[in-house]
């Protein structure tokens, strides 16, 4: 059993862990970018198809979700492999950033319009009458109250972005889990060490973004 063990940490040389943490970075980097820029772009799509503007709401509600039903990895490989033929070149990196920021803001739009909608409807006509805009009362009544609703969801989605970022393998992108994997395939010996180390540098990321949604919560209620 201690020969196990110690076979076990075989794995983890300077050069190893190093390959890991530098494949973990690239992974946050993925994952942040992804983020700011999805919560951005779903909040403005999430609100144009709450405003119900004459077609142009339909017509982004439609491709909103015609993009969510499709798999990420087919839009991940259709970034990176199609755009060239139409002579749009994108670096891997930037190709996954892009992929991702694609499907995760109609995901978090999704969420966005629904929490709007959970607000009633009363609120908006009490904010109208005392003679606030339709922007106004979005901004100053309704969104406030939406916010509580919405940030469980939107913590577990972002959650799911950091593990759907191990999907940019497909590409070569030298993220965390494609870096683990060059490992283990150089010594078979290494593969449960390494998948044992992959999960919990998952487990960790996810876990501080549990207790972030935590934390939001009880300020929330506060």
């Amino acid at each position: 059993m201690i020969f196990q063990l110690a076979g076990f940490f075989d794995a983890f040389t300077p050069n190893n862990v190093n390959y890991l943490l530098g494949g973990l970075g690239v992974t946050i980097a993925v994952s942040i970018i992804s983020v700011i820029a999805s919560l951005i772009i779903g909040a403005i799509i999430g609100i144009i198809i709450f405003e119900e503007i004459p077609y142009f709401s339909k017509y982004v509600e439609t491709v909103n979700n015609i993009i969510r039903n499709l798999p990420l990895l087919l839009i991940i490989f259709f970034t990176y492999f199609a755009l060239p033929s139409l002579g749009i070149y994108l670096p891997v990196f930037w190709a996954t950033v892009i992929s991702m920021t694609v499907f995760e803001s109609t995901m978090l739009a999704e969420i966005i319009r629904g929490g709007l909608l959970a607000v009633p409807v009363g609120q908006t006509e009490g904010a109208r009458s005392v003679g606030m805009t339709n922007m106004q009362a979005l901004f100053n009544i309704v969104l406030p109250q939406a916010i509580k609703r919405m940030i469980p969801p939107i913590i577990s989605q972002l959650i799911s972005l950091v593990k759907d970022t191990s999907l940019a393998v497909g590409i070569v992108l030298a993220e965390v889990t494609f870096r683990g994997q060059i490992i283990y395939a150089q010594n078979s010996n290494y593969t449960v060490p390494i998948f044992t180390a992959l999960a919990v540098m998952y487990f960790v990321l996810n876990y501080a973004l549990s207790l972030l949604a935590r934390w939001f919560d009880h300020k929330l209620a506060a």
